[in-house]
């Protein structure tokens, strides 16, 4: 694909995807997601890690609304489920793991989008606000279903209600987020989580996705027999027997990522 509203890069095993429209604060256009669509999936092909983050000020503004005369005319509906719903599966389903760098303001369904992520990094200037009901709408894009999994339902139904801003350092202290980091470190830190799990057992990462998603669905006894299993997988691997024969060589591990 020919990106137009996006930037993909892949160097040392980390695939870069940048939303590229920063004159309008990176908003969601239909050619955007599906040039994210198509770039995260060919990331968790060719990849170890892939990364999502924005160009200029903003992370994402969220839907773009286009001109006036047509905002309200928007198939919201067909553009969720045909556009959106395909976008967020690609993050969520990744084989490998997936980091939002956050790096200004995520609103909207730019916030869900950061949040569909499995490990989110911002900037301490950054800020969350699910501004939907602002428009008379509800949070979409996956930010009922994210929300009250990582900051519980309090939180989860004052930020939908209210749709007040959640500064960097609230959506760290809530666990809506993985890391808050000083603005003049952000990109020095999620470059080095990034080149982290670009060295690691790839296939346990995927698992260990795999089994932490599915919890929410299991009884705990169903949880230990899927841990059971894919561990079982895991054991098989080369990385296994590489992370075995560093341990009692005392050095670090080189995994293949099989």
């Amino acid at each position: 694909m020919d990106y137009q509203t996006i930037t993909y890069t892949l160097a040392d095993n980390i695939a870069t995807v940048t939303l590229n429209r920063p004159d309008v604060m990176n908003a969601l256009s239909t050619q955007m997601r599906a040039e994210i669509t198509h770039a995260v999936r060919t990331g968790g092909q060719e990849a170890r890690v892939v990364v999502i983050t924005g160009a200029g000020r903003a992370f994402c503004s969220g839907q773009d609304l286009g001109d006036r005369a047509n905002a309200a005319n928007i198939d919201l509906e067909r553009t969720l489920r045909d556009e959106y719903q395909p976008m967020l599966a690609a993050i969520t389903e990744c084989p490998v793991p997936t980091i939002s760098a956050v790096n200004g303001p995520a609103a909207g369904a730019g916030a869900n989008l950061a949040l569909g992520a499995d490990i989110v990094i911002a900037k301490q200037s950054a800020y969350f606000v699910q501004a939907f009901a602002k428009i008379g709408l509800i949070p979409d894009a996956g930010g009922t279903y994210f929300m009250p999994r990582q900051m519980g339902m309090a939180k989860a139904m004052g930020a939908a209600l209210l749709a007040d801003k959640i500064t960097a350092t609230q959506a760290e202290r809530w666990g809506m987020i993985w890391e808050v980091t000083p603005d003049e470190d952000f990109a020095e830190t999620w470059q080095a989580r990034a080149a982290h799990l670009a060295a690691g057992p790839t296939a346990a990462y995927a698992e260990a996705k795999n089994a932490i998603r599915a919890s929410f669905e299991n009884s705990l006894e169903e949880q230990l027999a899927l841990e059971a299993k894919l561990q079982g997988k895991c054991g098989k691997t080369r990385d296994f027997k590489e992370g075995v024969l560093a341990f009692l060589d005392k050095r670090p591990a080189n995994f293949e990522g099989r």
